[in-house]
């Protein structure tokens, strides 16, 4: 997890080899409107994905070209509100033709995917759980002082009713 000040960016950079494959997903976990821009640019820094305000995302790509590839987490649009942002880089190293792998090696390797697509998952849902019980705090102190000032306004209306009622019954002699 990263935390991205105001008005700046956070640049982070992977070395790929032609087919290597690569996938970034993210999702802003705190700061502001939960928006945040991203893109992801290879070593000649051509696009090959671009996310604007958004607050969750992924992007997959498979290089086509040797060199060291950048990818960005952009706040510039926001003035005053630092993101937080959980990030996953998934890197599949591509194996040729040529190369020959035991059967073993190549199951070991798919636990391993398989792994780190789960731990991603519960990061996922970790971040989720959060947003919802800051949701539910926030509303539930909203309704606390809506509340509040609903029994401050009854009492209020209760208290200019007795006055009022009790002059209806006071006795007003002129002498």
């Amino acid at each position: 997890m990263i935390e991205v000040p105001a008005s700046k960016k956070e640049c982070f950079f992977e070395d790929l080899h032609v087919n290597d494959q690569m996938t970034v997903t993210y999702q802003v976990g705190g700061g502001g409107h939960l928006d945040i821009d991203f893109w992801l640019a290879d070593p000649e820094n051509h696009a090959l994905g671009k996310h604007i305000k958004q607050t969750t995302g992924s992007v997959a790509v498979t290089a086509t070209k040797d060199g060291r590839h950048e990818y960005c987490f952009s706040n510039q649009m926001s003035a005053v509100a630092d993101k937080l942002v959980s990030f996953n880089v998934h890197g599949v190293i591509y194996v040729g033709e040529d190369e020959a792998i035991a059967p073993v090696e190549r199951e070991i390797r798919e636990l391993a995917n398989e792994l780190k697509t789960i731990k991603d998952e519960q990061e996922y849902i970790v971040l989720r759980e959060r947003r919802h019980r800051d949701t539910a705090e926030s509303t539930n102190a909203r309704v606390k002082w809506w509340s509040i000032l609903q029994a401050i306004l009854v009492f209020s209306v209760v208290g200019w009713q007795v006055y009022y009622l009790k002059s209806f019954f006071e006795v007003k002699r002129v002498i």
